[in-house]
């Protein structure tokens, strides 16, 4: 009876030790996660500032130009630069272009929407990449997961009212849309190619190939703006790695949510540099489009949106 008791007693200790351990994993992993929204959403402050003086595709450009030596000596300082080689040149390439576009639609949204209509709208691309990955991947979604997707959809006619968002509210919605097309594609090509390789040719590519397309009309780049681009370069690079690190130790279920603070992120900062705030149509669709993506990560339990993914 004694040595049923002790084994019983372990049991319940290493039980507690093995909660406790992945409850301090999560609360690393959220705050990795709230520090990685936040340099994101200055990141996309910086290209709001640019798009006002560029066009969509030189920023997108710009974006890729100015984060591509960052990344450089981040995969040579993990030693990783041998596995830049072995990828899957076709669904690189492809990921590149649905990429650029993506970009160069969301920074054209950003020209004309405040950062917290343009993050609402944003937030369907899990509900999409849900609906994908049953298309192309042919995973199961049972029906109260459809429920939420369609529930999400309707925050977006909310958002997307006749007198609301307009000609930049489709050009996010279809950002969005290549995001989650492209997120399908970075599920299939990280079976066999690093994630150090997704995210090196994914910059390099669309430095190039934006560069490329916005060569006709680009702008002399102001020395006023040089520490935008720095900024731009340091949020954009610093992000990921911290949404990557929130990935890494948290569990997905617990801290995705938390990627919905660019929200408030973007309320504030709409409100110190451009003196706007949403309307109430716009925080309606918010709240909905948010419910229904919580709902859904929780009930997946898995990472919706690809850590590595973040261009």
């Amino acid at each position: 009876m004694d040595s049923d008791t002790a084994l019983r007693d372990r049991t319940l200790s290493a039980a507690r030790d093995d909660a406790a351990r992945r409850r301090a994993e999560n609360v690393r992993g959220i705050v990795a996660m709230v520090g990685a929204v936040g340099l994101l959403s200055l990141m996309d402050t910086a290209m709001k500032l640019l798009v006002a003086h560029y066009p969509p595709l030189q920023v997108a450009a710009l974006r890729g130009i100015t984060s591509l030596p960052l990344i450089t000596l981040y995969v040579l300082w993990r030693g990783r630069a041998g596995t830049l080689l072995k990828v899957r040149w076709p669904l690189h390439l492809l990921r590149a272009v649905i990429g650029i576009a993506m970009l160069a639609l969301f920074t054209f949204g950003l020209r004309v929407l405040p950062l917290t209509e343009a993050y609402t709208l944003s937030f369907i691309a899990p509900m999409l990449i849900t609906v994908l990955s049953v298309i192309f991947l042919k995973e199961k979604v049972e029906g109260p997961r459809w429920v939420a997707i369609v529930v999400g959809l309707l925050g977006v006619l909310v958002v997307l009212r006749p007198t609301g968002a307009g000609l930049g509210g489709l050009a996010v919605l279809a950002a969005a849309v290549l995001y989650a097309i492209t997120a399908i594609t970075v599920r299939v090509m990280a079976r066999s190619d690093s994630a150090e390789s997704l995210v090196f040719w994914l910059t390099f590519m669309v430095a190039v190939g934006a560069g490329i397309l916005a060569s006709p009309d680009w702008m002399e780049v102001r020395r006023s703006d040089w520490p935008t681009l720095a900024a731009l370069a340091v949020t954009g690079f610093l992000g990921q790695l911290c949404i990557t690190e929130a990935f890494r130790h948290g569990e997905a279920s617990a801290i995705a949510p938390y990627e919905y603070t660019a929200l408030a992120w973007g309320v504030g900062i709409d409100y110190l540099l451009w003196q706007t705030l949403p309307d109430q149509w716009t925080l309606l669709g918010a709240a909905i489009i948010v419910s229904a993506g919580i709902y859904l990560v929780r009930r997946e339990g898995k990472a919706m949106i690809d850590p590595m993914e973040t261009p």
